[in-house]
């Protein structure tokens, strides 16, 4: 698509074209003008990358109320029961919706097939063989392309939100965009960006996760909760020099075995359902077994053996799989796949009600940006792209202010340069930091944590975060004031600016992550502390943070 000009206000403005940024510019009245905001193209999320389906209960021998059930128990204690229902009930409706739309989920004749993954208790989930996001993603983008109201702004990088000047709502953002910051408003802002597996240094997820929706949130005043609920999911292959593709659940649903250098299915040491037990507990299965197994256990790795699944069977369901394994090398009909756990969903995010609003009037969150409440502490396989549509649908409802927002004058443009050698020496030290912040995450943060390594790694970023801020490119965009323009002469500044933004984002996400988990003294779900390896009923209670300022909710499921 070709550059364009931004408008300088709209009705709607949605930040991330996943399938929540994308299903929420579908659902918006038509008579709304909508702007898509997308830091790369309409086809890079992490939903493009989703392989193992949507979750629905529309068989005969399924329900609503079984699927609810399964939700819950995956959640640890931490769902809002209210709003499992929610997505339960509204699933059958919203896949019919995605099959008008033009989403060609594999079937079994004139019936969706379904398959089984772990923690279900039904068949219920429903594909497009290895590439179900793929095929979802293509369809909603093939229909945001048609419609008039809608207007796509790509390779955009939203900063902040452009508040009131009370600071009691949000009128627009601020936007980066062809080598310039415009403030855009809006009647609302729906956040829609996703997770943030990249400050994590083994993820699934693609490098545009960098947490921007909950960091820009949580710099308004928005009520984040949940934080330190992060799914790693088990099977990402872990080979020298690959990516860390994810092998589908829906792999081990089909029968694939999890075995370790002997050949043995250890999975079942560790509970009763092997490789289908929860992610959290397959995760922790598999670092507890390389701890115990392997002398360097951060670069090993177990084996998942898919040749127990027939061969036609592989053929037919995972594609993809193949494919990638070929690439690297794998032959999955011959051998077993190299594979070790990476930070794969973020259950945690902004807090929204079932109307997908924030505290913060004119903010709202959708997907995996968002914390509804449907994934408690541990989120159920296929819930995520559910979640992305049911709540999507919602934003038909939306309810924009009466009054038309009042136009700003704009401020004369600001301009910043510097000499190439000061350049030279900012960017290295955002490179060193995008470098080093993962990996510290990784080992303080990841799947197994304790107060002393938590504690050490707030005091770094903490650190890491005032070098950043006195970096000069920082102390001028964050001086800037709302409804101040502002053009950067930098070399590669599209690049440079990106660089800047996500290194700010990451350091604000490794910093309430962090926070949140060393706040937390159990063991619960997505979150494991090798001090506190219990779970504890006094902690059946929500992680809410506002401003820097934590405190406990107790869940409330009559």
């Amino acid at each position: 698509m070709p550059e364009l000009d931004i408008p300088s206000q709209f009705d709607v403005l949605v930040v991330g074209a996943g399938a929540a940024g994308l299903y929420t510019a579908l659902c918006l009245p038509e008579s709304l003008r909508v702007g898509l905001i997308t830091k790369e193209t309409v086809a890079l999320s992490a939903s493009d990358w989703a392989q193992g389906g949507i979750a629905a209960a529309i068989a005969p021998e399924d329900s609503p109320t079984l699927h609810i059930e399964d939700t819950m128990r995956a959640g640890a204690g931490l769902c809002d029961k209210a709003a499992v229902e929610f997505l339960a009930e509204h699933a059958p409706s919203c896949i019919q919706s995605l099959v008008e739309l033009g989403v060609a989920f594999d079937r079994h004749g004139n019936t969706l097939a379904l398959t089984l993954e772990a923690a279900h208790s039904r068949n219920r989930v429903l594909h497009t063989a290895d590439t179900t996001g793929r095929e979802v993603i293509t369809t909603l983008t093939a229909q945001v392309l048609r419609r008039p109201n809608i207007q796509i702004i790509q390779q955009a990088l939203a900063l902040s939100l452009w508040m009131t000047p009370q600071g009691d709502q949000t009128q627009g953002v601020s936007l980066f965009y062809q080598g310039e910051i415009h403030w855009i408003r809006a009647g609302a802002v729906v956040l829609a960006t996703g997770g943030g597996g990249q400050v994590f240094a083994q993820t699934t997820n693609p490098a545009v996760s960098t947490g921007d929706g909950v960091a820009i949130a949580a710099r308004a005043g928005a009520i984040l909760r949940d934080l330190e609920f992060v799914q790693f999911h088990p099977t990402a292959l872990t080979k020298p020099g690959s990516d860390r593709f994810l092998i589908s659940e829906a792999v081990r649903g089909e029968g694939a075995h999890l075995v370790d250098n002997e050949g043995r299915r250890f999975a079942f040491d560790y509970h009763p359902a092997g490789e289908l037990a929860p992610r959290d507990i397959v995760s922790r299965a598999i670092f507890s077994h390389l701890q115990r197994t392997s002398a360097d256990p951060s670069t090993a790795y177990v084996w998942l053996d898919m040749r127990p699944i027939p061969a036609d069977k592989i053929r037919h369901r995972f594609p993809n799989i193949i494919k990638v394994c070929q690439h690297w090398g794998i032959d999955v009909f011959k051998e077993p796949i190299p594979v070790a756990p990476a930070a794969h969903y973020w259950m945690g995010g902004i807090v929204t009600d079932l109307m997908n609003r924030t505290n913060i009037p004119g903010l709202y969150a959708v997907g995996e940006t968002a914390s509804t409440g449907v994934h408690g502490a541990n989120r159920l396989a296929s819930n995520s792209l559910l979640e992305c549509i049911v709540f999507g649908a919602q934003m038909a409802n939306i309810d924009l202010p009466v009054d038309a927002p009042k136009e700003t004058s704009m401020l004369p443009i600001r301009e910043f340069e510097t000499e190439v050698e000061q350049w030279n020496r900012q960017q290295l030290h955002l490179e060193t930091l995008r470098q080093k912040l993962p990996r510290l995450v990784w080992q303080s943060a990841g799947i197994s944590r304790s107060q002393s390594g938590l504690e050490a790694a707030i005091t770094t970023v903490e650190s890491w975060q005032r070098d950043f801020a006195a970096l000069p490119l920082s102390e001028f965009l964050l001086s800037l004031t709302p409804a101040e323009p502002a053009r950067l002469k930098l070399p590669d500044v599209e690049r440079q600016l990106r660089l800047w933004a996500e290194t700010r984002n990451l350091l604000d996400v490794a910093d309430l992550i962090l926070k949140s988990a060393v706040f937390r003294t159990e063991s619960r779900g997505g979150h494991y502390r090798s001090d506190y390896p219990e779970t504890d009923f006094d902690w059946q209670a929500h992680t809410l943070v506002q401003k820097n300022h934590w405190w406990k909710c107790p869940i409330l499921n009559y």
